[in-house]
């Protein structure tokens, strides 16, 4: 559960179950996104939503620089 004052946009607990929705990999918390490790999709998050929607995601970088 996230307190006030949390540095994290969701809790934890949700992190831990969370998955790419295109390629299944677990997703882990960069910034204000969801990054899959598989795939490297980003999700944004919104009001502690995650918004895991494909057609949402932000694709990775093509030319393999983080950014």
């Amino acid at each position: 559960m996230s307190h006030p004052g949390d540095p994290s946009p969701i809790s934890l607990e949700l992190l831990e179950i969370l998955a790419c929705p295109a390629c299944k990999s677990p997703v882990e918390l960069k910034g204000d996104r969801l990054v899959c490790q598989g795939c490297g999709r980003r999700y944004r998050i919104e009001d502690g939503i995650p918004i895991m929607l494909i057609d949402e995601a932000e694709l990775p970088d093509p030319s393999g620089s983080a950014g």
